[in-house]
């Protein structure tokens, strides 16, 4: 079973509940808690903090998706979000989460 984004990235996590807390994004902040790492991003770039936390689709995601940059992270945080569920975590210039997923790996 994949890990929970909260016991892998726990102070990344915590920055992601109250950004999203700050902006009024509390539908998305109760959400966190139970996001999983389901896969890494897959761009080969060691520096890149992304990861999915829903099945990659097989094309764009399609209808009812949209792009929440949220200010007051760290970095450069924007989450995919499809009919209000986030179903994937691009952190950027954040070597923090990128180090510690690519932990999860080894």
């Amino acid at each position: 079973m994949a890990a929970k984004v909260t016991d892998v990235l726990p102070e990344f996590s915590a920055e992601l509940i109250a950004a999203l807390i700050d902006r009024g994004d509390v539908v998305l902040a109760e959400q966190i808690p139970e996001l999983r790492v389901v896969a890494r991003c897959g761009c080969g770039d060691g520096s890149c903090g992304s990861f999915y936390v829903a099945p990659r689709p097989h094309g764009p995601w399609g209808p009812g998706h949209r792009n929440v940059v949220v200010d007051g992270a760290k970095g450069i945080v924007v989450l995919d979000v499809v009919n209000n569920v986030i179903t994937y975590v691009e952190a950027l210039e954040h070597p923090d989460v990128a180090a510690l997923l690519q932990g999860r790996e080894s």
